[in-house]
């Protein structure tokens, strides 16, 4: 049976990546994260002081060190996890500095540019399973099954800071519903690639939904693509 691809879109901190993950662990695709990415050249950026005091990004400069930059994603522990030139990066890519800059810098179509035509490589021949902002619109446009997620900024907000809380890292409720709610507008509002719904994708509101019935969908709707191809 042909491998299919599956795109999972939607806004910030609404349990896009924990859906995916789940769903090519069962299945046993391939998951990429692409949100790490633009997280992984975030913190390139902050490390290298690209950004300057006002937020904007060093445009020139990164463009000239872009190719230097390498992102891969590996299996530790089970989990994927993002090494950028080489180091383990995963936590730090989390924090919640990274989150208050990434979208200038996923908004840069050089940037952007350079990670799709890496995140289509990684899925030429299906069998994987990606997350993020345009999977379904942008990267994978004739994916089999496109999934939008979404849920409130409150509720996102609130997810966002339990987990900053259980990994020992700051978190500010208040703080994290203004990133949340600057995400959402920076995303559909960029240029280039704004989040937006796939006209065939499925919409799911997840803000009343446990993991697992989130999964139990899903894996619904990938065995139903899955069976149309049998």
């Amino acid at each position: 049976m042909q491998k299919i691809t599956v795109a999972i879109d939607g806004h910030s901190s609404c349990g896009k990546s924990t859906m995916a993950k789940d769903l090519a662990r069962e299945v046993g695709y391939v998951y990429v994260d692409t949100g790490a990415m633009y997280r992984a050249v975030t913190l390139y950026a902050l490390s290298h002081h690209l950004f300057l005091p006002d937020g904007t990004v060093k445009t020139v400069e990164l463009e000239a060190v872009m190719p230097g930059i390498d992102i891969d994603q590996r299996l530790v522990d089970g989990k994927t996890t993002t090494f950028l030139n080489g180091k383990n990066v995963e936590r730090d890519i989390r924090s919640l500095e990274v989150s208050n800059h990434v979208s200038p810098i996923a908004a840069i179509p050089f940037v952007r540019s350079a990670l799709v035509a890496q995140q289509q490589r990684m899925g030429q021949n299906g069998g994987i399973v990606m997350d993020g902002r345009d999977i379904g619109t942008t990267v994978f446009p004739n994916a089999e099954l496109k999934v939008f997620v979404t849920a409130s900024a409150e509720v996102r907000a609130q997810r966002r800071y339990d987990e900053l809380q259980q990994k020992g890292m700051p978190a500010d409720y208040a703080d994290i519903l203004r990133n949340v709610q600057e995400r959402d507008y920076i995303d559909s509002h960029r240029d280039v690639s704004p989040l937006r719904q796939a006209d065939d994708a499925l919409l799911l509101d997840n803000s009343q939904m446990s993991i697992e019935e989130q999964r139990l969908w899903l894996i619904e709707h990938f065995n139903a693509v899955i069976g149309q191809d049998v």
